[in-house]
C-alpha cells in the first residue's frame, strides 16, 4: 500500500526548498504569506533579529466586519493593509515570501494590491 504526502506536506518542502535561498533583512525584509481555508495572513519579518515588523489579517478588525475572509477580495485588502502598515513604518522594499503556495488566486491578489499600494519587490 502506497501512502502519498498531503497537499500541505507536499508544500512545506517547496516552502523549505525556497527558503533556504530567501531571507529578510533589515533594510530588504521578508513579506510572509500563509493561507488557510478561511482566512489569509501576511508577515513583514527581519530575518536578522528574529522579529516581526508589521502584521496584518483578515482577522484584524479592520476587514473582518467587511468582507468574508476566505476570498480574493479580503486578500487584496489585506495586501492594501500590510502595504499602508509598510509604509508607515519606512519599509519600502520587501521579499516576497509565498511559502510554498502557487502564485495564483488569493496570493496573487495579496501580492498585487500590496505593489499597487506602494510596495516593491
Amino acid at each position: 500500500m502506497i501512502i502519498k504526502p498531503d497537499r500541505n506536506a507536499l508544500r512545506k518542502k517547496r516552502h523549505l526548498r525556497v527558503r533556504k535561498k530567501t531571507s529578510g533583512t533589515a533594510q530588504k525584509p521578508r513579506l510572509n504569506i500563509y493561507r488557510s481555508l478561511n482566512n489569509i495572513y501576511a508577515q513583514i519579518i527581519d530575518d536578522n533579529k528574529g522579529e516581526t515588523l508589521v502584521a496584518a489579517s483578515t482577522l484584524s478588525s479592520a476587514v473582518k466586519g467587511k468582507i468574508p475572509g476566505g476570498n480574493k477580495a479580503a486578500a487584496a485588502e489585506v495586501g492594501k493593509i500590510i502595504a499602508a502598515r509598510a509604509l508607515e513604518k519606512g519599509i519600502n522594499q520587501v521579499v516576497f515570501d509565498r511559502a510554498g503556495y502557487i502564485y495564483h488566486g488569493r496570493v496573487k491578489a495579496l501580492a498585487e494590491a500590496a505593489r499597487e499600494s506602494g510596495l516593491e519587490f
